[in-house]
């Protein structure tokens, strides 16, 4: 319904800017050619009241031509001009116009997609915690319990973390605190996180030991957790989603390659948009708030480095990391 109004409310501004711009652009050609016609005929009145038998009559008669001349080609340029900023200005002002629409549905939809995300792990840690001060469970049963609270909680810590640092970053507040870390260690430890979190989902890994970077720990722990993350949302179940690190020249390349359905060719570079979901919001089953990849991006950004999604054979994609990376520490 959202969605609706939203086409139906750009549709409406779209049709209207266009006509008041095409209203401005044929007055403008109208005043153009009014003024063009009030030359030519003030030209003419004042050859009228030339002598024709005067000495001087071709040496007047010229300078009016010329002085007619001389203001149409002022027209022309005032004109040409004045057009000139009305059609910039207009560009400007639509796609600003159209992109703060796009950017307010983002922002609706992030909306429900958050409150979404925010009350299902609640939910299940509130369920859980109830069962354990009602019923007497056995020791296994317990464990699981918690264990699944602890999942829960540890998922509403990564959403509540990317939304705090998408806050933070785009005011400019963050101070990031680099230092020499080990990449290596830090992939190992976010697979092994995401292994315990979806013991049913298969998640192998191929990774170079000793790969180290200059660094903030946390953001690179956030980012590697994004990339993971998405992977295996967008995989499917019992599909297998392969973390890879290896020492390139100077770089390190961290690939997250998953077999879902892929990405379409125009919505590569949109994914990495703050609030951009790929696919259709009406249609859209896998959960996430469009803020994983935009972050992502920023922190790779802000370590010198670049990411890039190709498609995976036979389906799905694979993300691309590539950070300056060094064998000495000192």
């Amino acid at each position: 319904m959202s969605n609706l109004y939203t086409r139906k409310r750009l549709t409406f501004i779209t049709i209207t800017y266009w006509f008041l711009l095409t209203y401005i652009t044929i007055a403008l050609i109208f005043w153009f050619l009014s003024l063009v016609n009030q030359s030519t005929r003030m030209s003419e009145f004042k050859l009228l009241q030339l002598k024709k038998d005067a000495p001087d009559y071709q040496l007047k008669a010229a300078e009016i031509n010329e002085e007619e001349q001389r203001k149409i080609a002022q027209y022309v340029g005032e004109g040409a001009t004045f057009m000139l900023l009305i059609l910039v200005g207009a560009v400007f002002v639509y796609r600003a116009t159209r992109r703060q629409i796009q950017l307010n549905t983002q922002q609706q939809n992030f909306m429900m997609a958050i409150t979404h995300e925010l009350k299902t792990p609640i939910a299940v840690a509130k369920l859980n915690i109830e069962t354990l001060l009602k019923r007497t469970l056995e020791a296994s049963q317990q464990e699981k319990l918690l264990h699944n609270t602890l999942q829960e909680t540890n998922r509403l810590n990564d959403l509540c973390n990317n939304i705090l640092l998408a806050s933070r970053i785009d005011a400019g507040e963050y101070q990031s605190d680099k230092e020499w870390i080990d990449l290596s260690n830090l992939i190992q430890e976010s697979a092994i996180y995401f292994k315990t979190r979806f013991p049913h989902q298969p998640l192998e890994t191929n990774i170079e030991t000793d790969v180290f970077i200059r660094g903030d720990s946390l953001l690179l722990r956030l980012a590697v957790n994004n990339l993971v993350e998405n992977a295996v949302k967008y995989s499917g179940k019992q599909k297998p989603v392969t973390v890879s690190l290896n020492r390139h020249k100077k770089h390190a390349l961290l690939s997250v390659a998953d077999e879902g359905k892929g990405i379409a060719e125009n919505e590569k570079r949109k994914i990495f948009e703050k609030f951009y979901r790929a696919g259709d919001e009406n249609t859209r089953n896998t959960k996430g708030t469009g803020l994983g990849l935009y972050l992502t991006k920023r922190i790779i950004t802000d370590h010198n480095g670049n990411i890039t999604v190709k498609d995976n054979s036979p389906s799905g994609c694979i993300f691309v990391v590539s950070l300056p990376t060094t064998n000495n520490l000192t």
